[in-house]
């Protein structure tokens, strides 16, 4: 069961759980009706593409998770895991998901698998001590859930698609730039510069994020506001969309105005509850 443990901690499963969630709620954004083998394979496919990406994203920052508080516990830094094995176990799982959505679903869907992998390990994470650019750089395979679960359901990389994928793409700004300044001291230990700015908790930093937080509720806007004869959604996620970008704006401001990282941390927690619920109520206007 240790084993279990850690190679569930290796896939950092509650991120992973938050990802495939993305991509299951963008799969019913595209399907007219449910196929339960697709559907199975999508989740499935999906931890184990995003838990290898997790895993191999350790393995290449093993010595710098063993200089951070929140890191230094995990499987390999503590040596529960070998780098070998965790690459291992990192690779097949990346393969098997991969080939899994290539094959019981669409070559399309493996792709965009497999330009998320590439692009999540082998550009953001050595990116990630080097620039703050990487951020925007990561932004981009973490935006391929949503995309990836509508393409899976309708094999079609179209408007809607890409409206999914952008909304996803500004909302990993504020969220984690929030989480950034809520562990910048724990970052800094390991080299990583992510806060937008090298000045790290400052004004500038606080006013990108609310300016992302802002461009939320245009860009949330988008599937409402289509053309009468193909909207992705109605009023109620119209409405819903605003007010959840207008609570992540205000808390923004609230950080902007204060540097606290107490309005940091409350910026983050909203984060995590704006993508998932936005998302769930597109697809309940959808199907209602």
């Amino acid at each position: 069961m240790s084993k279990v443990r850690d190679i569930a901690t290796l896939y950092k499963m509650r991120l992973t759980v938050i990802v495939v969630l993305s991509a299951f709620l963008g799969y019913l954004m595209g399907a007219d009706s449910i196929d339960w083998k697709v559907l199975t394979v999508l989740v499935v496919g999906g931890i184990l593409l995003t838990g290898g990406s997790n895993g191999f994203n350790q393995v290449l920052e093993r010595q710098w998770d063993a200089l951070m508080h929140r890191t230094k516990d995990r499987p390999i830094p503590t040596g529960r895991l070998s780098p070998l094995e965790a690459a291992i176990i990192s690779a097949l799982s990346a393969a098997i998901g991969i080939a899994g959505l290539w094959i019981f679903i669409n070559p399309a869907s493996g792709l965009l698998g497999l330009f998320s992998f590439v692009s999540y390990v082998f550009v953001y994470t050595p990116l990630k001590r080097v620039s703050s650019l990487a951020v925007f750089v990561g932004a981009i395979p973490g935006a391929i859930p949503p995309m990836l679960g509508y393409v899976a359901a309708t094999n079609d990389f179209g408007l809607e698609a890409g409206i999914l994928f952008a909304l996803q793409f500004i909302w990993q700004f504020p969220h984690f730039w929030a989480i950034a300044w809520v562990v910048h001291e724990d970052y800094q230990r390991g080299g990583y510069q992510l806060l937008p700015f090298i000045e790290g908790r400052t004004k500038r930093s606080a006013f990108q994020m609310f300016s992302f937080s802002l461009a939320l509720i245009p860009v949330s806007l988008i599937p409402w506001a289509l053309p009468a004869e193909q909207p992705l959604v109605g009023d109620v996620s119209a409405v819903i969309s605003v007010l959840a970008g207008m609570v992540m704006t205000w808390l923004a401001l609230k950080l902007y105005r204060s540097c606290d990282t107490s309005d940091a941390r409350r910026l983050m927690f909203a984060s995590f509850i704006y993508l998932p619920v936005v998302q769930l109520f597109y697809v309940i206007d959808k199907i209602s």
